[in-house]
């Protein structure tokens, strides 16, 4: 089975968590070891931000980005349902409540036009997906906080190494969330990172992320064990010296496949607007004017031929039970259009050239 995604370890990895184990210094009581800050300093040079707050996963990345911008009581932010739960759940966890809008149709980032529509008196944020690895449209989100008095936390879990107006996406946030998850584009098994400018939110970040406490026993404020452990840095500061190599492999990947995907025109190809620069964490198609049930069944054939073809996001969080119950019900067809029709196949750096060749003519084959 050619798997959607793969992380791409090698002896370098391995050896830095050796030396890891070897030094004896897994942690850091306030998530300050000396691999941790190495890796927040990489990575704050390559997001071109002031600050990078490393912790143990992307979910609380996104919460302590919520926390840490500072939101009043009751706010609300408005974000897409097209994306991985954490989004909205981190938003619950700090005591929000989700909005959920539709989404671009051709993009599948969240459409700023039904933004604005969904703006109200306790809207306090704005919290783009830059889905797939795709930036969203941030230049006209930032305008819509601006003009709102609004906050932006971008959820860019999945768009390491993508660009937005030739500066690395994240840099017209508030702050900006990052997963290590095993199948992103680098990884340290679990692992998240918050990016901003902002000396106060990253000040409150740092403290939430290790039970508020800026000396042991003294919490200045309710906080989390969410810290980064020395281990997982360790890798993250070899994978971020990869990630160039990995990206591109991945856009030749995208390129063979895009070019042999033309023949057909039964699929909706991704795009890559250009002002924006893909991070090709997932390539997503869409089966047009198809039913749900002929999605599946060609995900089922490509997955009968070693293909490991994945649905993303096939019940979007408004449709899920707890979400439904506790928020309402949501409009929002093109979410649940796109939802019933797209699927992703493997680009991931691992796949092969003959690889690429075989998944590409067996969707053809099989469409």
């Amino acid at each position: 089975m050619i798997p959607i995604n793969l992380p791409q370890i090698g002896e370098e990895e391995v050896e830095a968590v050796v030396e890891v184990l070897k030094s004896g210094k897994l942690t850091h009581g306030l998530g300050e070891g000396p691999r941790v800050k190495k890796f927040e300093k990489a990575f704050a040079k390559f997001a071109e931000a002031k600050h990078a707050v490393a912790v143990n996963t992307g979910t609380a990345a996104l919460h302590s980005a919520v926390v840490g911008t500072g939101l009043n009581k009751d706010f609300e932010v408005i974000l897409p349902s097209f994306t991985f739960v954490a989004t909205a759940e981190a938003v619950i966890l700090a005591g929000g409540k989700p909005v959920f809008v539709d989404i671009d149709p051709k993009t599948y980032n969240i459409s700023s036009t039904e933004i604005e529509k969904a703006i109200t008196k306790r809207t306090e944020a704005i919290m783009p997906v830059d889905l797939y690895g795709l930036p969203a449209d941030m230049k006209c989100i930032r305008e819509i906080a601006d003009q709102n008095d609004l906050l932006i936390i971008e959820d860019a879990a999945q768009a390491h190494g993508a660009i937005y107006n030739r500066k690395p996406v994240g840099k017209m946030a508030d702050a900006t969330c990052w997963s290590f998850y095993a199948s992103k584009n680098i990884t340290t098994g679990e692992g998240g990172m918050v990016t901003t400018d902002s000396n106060q939110i990253a000040k409150k970040i740092r403290l939430f992320r290790t039970h508020g406490e800026k000396a042991k026993y003294a919490s200045r404020m309710f906080g989390h064990n969410y810290r980064m452990s020395e281990i997982q840095a360790a890798i993250g500061c070899v994978q971020l010296g990869k990630l160039s190599g990995f990206l591109t492999k991945r856009r030749e990947n995208v390129r063979r496949l895009m070019d042999l995907l033309q023949k057909t025109k039964r699929l909706e190809l991704p795009i890559e607007p250009p002002d924006r620069r893909h991070s090709w964490y997932l390539f997503t198609v869409r089966l047009e004017r198809a039913t749900e049930q002929e999605r599946n069944r060609v995900v089922r054939e490509l997955r009968e031929k070693g293909i490991g073809s994945t649905i993303y996001y096939s019940n979007p969080i408004h449709l899920m039970p707890y979400y439904r119950d506790v928020l309402g019900t949501s409009e929002l067809p093109e979410t649940e259009k796109a939802s019933k029709q797209v699927f992703s196949l493997p680009v991931h750096p691992g796949v092969t050239e003959e690889q690429v060749t075989h998944i590409a003519n067996s969707l053809l084959s099989i469409l």
